[in-house]
């Protein structure tokens, strides 16, 4: 549908994965302030509301209140300090949610004119699966993908081989 069209390949993968995981039309509460890939859900046939940029390490409400049926999360657990706090407090009882992976070969992403743009956590695959289930979730399907860049040199090169992005779907566990 939208070949070619992606802005990035992370686009591209997720959309996928989303598709493939919770079908469209559904209700879609997504972490983080208004951002490019909300049209591609939107366009998709998904119903979709964002938080207001607030500091989710220390206001949970959006979660704890809003009605969607699941929560997405792209790019948004690294940037905080403790995200076991809104993964504990998510009402929905499904979530997508991306990370990227930890680099052995680069360091953690900080920007160099944003203050708020760095990245707290980089995680394996193991810590992110283990926080979700010390915040109450049971993952049902996973999946990593590369992110080439165009560029020469031994980092560029490690990028083709090397997973970047974890992406998970996660139910809320029942008691």
């Amino acid at each position: 549908m939208y070949e070619g069209s992606f802005p990035h390949k992370r686009y591209q993968k997720t959309l996928e994965f989303l598709r493939d995981h919770i079908p469209a039309p559904a209700k879609v509460l997504d972490l983080g302030v208004k951002n490019p890939f909300v049209e591609f859900m939107e366009k998709e046939g998904y119903t979709v509301s964002n938080t207001k940029g607030e500091d989710l390490d220390f206001d949970t409400n959006a979660v704890k209140t809003d009605d969607a049926e699941i929560v997405t999360a792209f790019e948004i657990f690294e940037h905080l300090i403790a995200p076991f706090n809104v993964l504990r407090d998510i009402k929905a009882d499904k979530l997508v949610a991306s990370v990227p992976l930890k680099l052995w070969f680069s360091p953690a992403y900080q920007s160099k004119t944003d203050p708020w743009d760095r990245h707290y956590h980089e995680f394996e695959d193991w810590q992110f699966d283990w926080l979700l289930e010390k915040s109450g979730w049971q993952i049902k399907a996973r999946e990593q993908w590369t992110h080439p860049v165009n560029k020469i040199g031994i980092r560029p090169l490690l990028r083709y081989f090397t997973p970047r992005y974890y992406i998970v779907y996660a139910v809320r566990k029942t008691a």
